[in-house]
């Protein structure tokens, strides 16, 4: 289960209500769906989960007791990426502003993500992995993409893995390189095109199979085909932004003509296969299930309140893969 963008309009002064009209149904579907095949594991949430992550108060009263239910009632492990909201989107590692926020997003993480010192873990950074069955989870601090520790880190982490134990990779961050919504379309932001030169041929390289991300307040879904020696591949980018932020629209398609020309080697192509709503209200709050079945992945995107119809695929299913055995 994925989701992101939950940070609220009231941080520090009250619950997040938006976000607990999705906390909801995630744990109505916790509860249905428990002791079956497709029983949800683990909730990962992609950033911006409070408003001012400088502000302890905002996690304390908004954010925490809304997590503990998901991790007591729902009784599942939550694990979270660090978004611009939480260090306020400066790239300055030293910054007191990012300092503030960070050391407000470890103590509320604390006993969420591996321990310090732990090999899955990046020391002073919001970086860590876990494995689950046959499927490796990864993230990184999307806010300094540029930074060289935490690429190396990433790297070594991908590089050494056992791929017989983890047939399949799924890395989780904040910034999408590819979007179309208000930091997407026209606007090409400096993490979007950092990930895009840096860790985007990474990704392939290590055949990553899928991207959640966020940063953009609704649902997008990009897929990036590429080939090597091994045959052909792709990457699924699925921005799940709707977890209780002020809803975005769909602003313009992304410019990558520059980004495909420069994976021409590798027969880089990228599909945009959902587009959000021209309207906010189109939109809606929402989360995602992803479903591992050996190493063919699914999404399920299930919809909020009055998006409880929402059927962005013209239902609200689609197999990860150019072809269903």
């Amino acid at each position: 289960m994925a989701y992101g963008d939950t940070r609220g309009r009231h941080d520090g002064t009250e619950l997040q209500a938006e976000h607990e009209l999705v906390v909801e149904s995630m744990l109505e579907t916790i509860k249905e769906r428990a002791g079956t095949p497709d029983a949800i594991r683990f909730v990962i949430q992609s950033g911006d989960g409070v408003q001012n992550g400088s502000n302890p108060a905002q996690f304390q009263v908004s954010f925490i007791p809304l997590i503990n239910r998901l991790t007591q009632a729902g009784g599942i492990p939550y694990f979270a990426a660090v978004g611009n909201h939480e260090v306020g989107g400066g790239r300055d590692t030293l910054d007191a502003r990012r300092a503030d926020g960070l050391r407000n997003w470890f103590a509320t993480n604390a006993r969420l993500i591996p321990p310090d010192g732990s090999a899955r873990r990046l020391a002073r950074y919001p970086d860590y992995a876990f494995g689950f069955g046959n499927t490796f989870f990864i993230t990184f601090d999307s806010d300094i993409p540029e930074d060289t520790v935490q690429f190396t880190w990433v790297e070594k982490q991908l590089d050494q893995l056992d791929r017989r134990r983890f047939v399949n990779v799924v890395v989780f961050f904040h910034h999408p390189p590819f979007s179309s919504g208000p930091h997407g379309g026209a606007t090409l932001q400096y993490q979007a095109r950092v990930i895009r030169d840096k860790w985007m041929p990474l990704f392939r390289r290590e055949h990553v199979r899928l991207l959640l991300t966020g940063h953009e307040h609704l649902f997008d879904h990009f897929v990036e085909h590429y080939r090597d020696a091994s045959g052909p591949h792709r990457i699924d980018e699925i921005v799940s932004g709707g977890g209780g932020a002020p809803l975005y629209a769909y602003r313009g398609e992304p410019d990558l003509v520059d980004y495909v020309r420069s994976g021409a080697a590798a027969g880089v192509s990228v599909e945009h296969l959902v587009r959000p709503s021209i309207d906010p209200g189109g939109n809606p709050f929402h989360y995602v299930v992803i479903h591992v079945d050996g190493d063919r992945l699914s999404v399920e995107v299930v919809g909020v309140d009055w998006g409880r119809t929402f059927e962005p695929y013209r239902s609200n299913r689609s197999a990860l893969s150019d072809s269903i055995p």
